[in-house]
This record gives C-alpha cells, structure tokens and sequence, in this order.
C-alpha cells in the first residue's frame, strides 16, 4: 500500500497534535502544514515526525 500515516507535531510546544495521510512514492520529504495548536492555542507550523 503506497500510502501510510504521517503523525504531525506543533513546532512550537513539539506535542503531537494531528495525523494524515500521504503517498510515499509521490512525496519522498516530511509533511509541513500549518493547523491550529490547541495546547498553543494559535496557528502554528506543524511538521511530520517519526
């Protein structure tokens, strides 16, 4: 299966707020998105983690 599950962490506080998925044939680098941090409580960068 090409796709699998990437687990987004906040930037800022490094808590693990959000998962998604992507195609790891297509996107070979991490996932960065900017979502909402409610521990931050503020838009914030969230990037892919292991």
């Amino acid at each position: 299966m090409p796709r699998e599950l990437a687990i987004l962490a906040c930037t800022e506080c490094k808590r693990r707020n959000y998962t998604t998925t992507r195609n790891k044939k297509t996107m070979t680098e991490r996932v960065e998105k900017a979502k909402f941090c409610p521990f931050c409580r503020k838009r914030t960068g969230h990037k892919e983690v292991k």
